[in-house]
């Protein structure tokens, strides 16, 4: 056990799972999805019994309409604030099957999946619904800052980079964890410029309402 916690593929195997939850936490669909077509279609991911499911053709067709809707309605808005809300639930719960599918199935970088959460099979699905849960309440946050502060134009743009972000976090994931660390760390940066930004915008309004009672 404490032997097992000493092979280089234990770090390998918590990253993976780390950055296909923060993935998750930007889009719900992209890491399953990217997970399911390498699995189904190249040797770089090969999913453990109980997740093959998500290479089935079926799960991947549905999984890539509900990524096309979800890419639509993030990009228009006040659907997007509405999408948000539904999405509290929903990016969470893929976070935690992308953790859960990502720390058990080999990669090109883990060759013996399972060896640190072999005991607790929960824990991986748990941190991954939280680490979801806190990068989609970020993401929440911030686009009403940014969909004011540019008057709605601002939304497709911010919307596409975080496809792209998703996208890219869910590839490190399987192929360079390591450098997952490097996306969870412009994570934390935007997370603190999300709540300076409010908070200034909040001290703004506060000094407009004072000046609109007294002046």
């Amino acid at each position: 056990m404490l032997d097992d916690g000493c092979h280089p593929w234990v770090v390998f195997e918590a990253l993976t799972g780390t950055g296909l939850a923060a993935s998750a936490g930007l889009n719900a669909y992209i890491p399953l999805l990217l997970m399911g077509v390498l699995a189904r279609f190249t040797d770089a991911v090969q999913l453990p019994g109980g997740w093959t499911w998500l290479s089935n053709g079926w799960v991947l067709l549905i999984l890539a309409v509900l990524l096309s809707i979800e890419m639509v309605a993030d990009k228009v808005p006040v659907v997007d604030h509405v999408n948000d809300i539904v999405q509290t639930v929903v990016r969470p719960t893929a976070g935690g099957l992308a953790f859960g599918a990502g720390s058990e199935s080999k990669t090109v970088t883990v060759s013996d999946p399972g060896t640190f959460f072999s005991s607790h099979q929960w824990v991986p699905v748990a941190a991954g619904i939280l680490i979801a849960f806190c990068v989609h309440v970020v993401k929440a946050t911030a686009r009403p800052v940014v969909n004011v502060s540019t008057a709605g134009f601002g939304a497709p743009v911010v919307s596409t980079l975080e496809d792209f972000s998703s996208v890219a976090m869910s590839l490190l994931a399987v192929l360079l964890p390591v450098l997952v660390l490097i996306g969870l760390l412009l994570m934390v940066w935007f997370a603190v410029w999300v709540v300076r930004r409010r908070r200034r915008r909040r001290a703004k309004g506060e000094t407009v309402e004072t000046q609109q009672v007294f002046g």
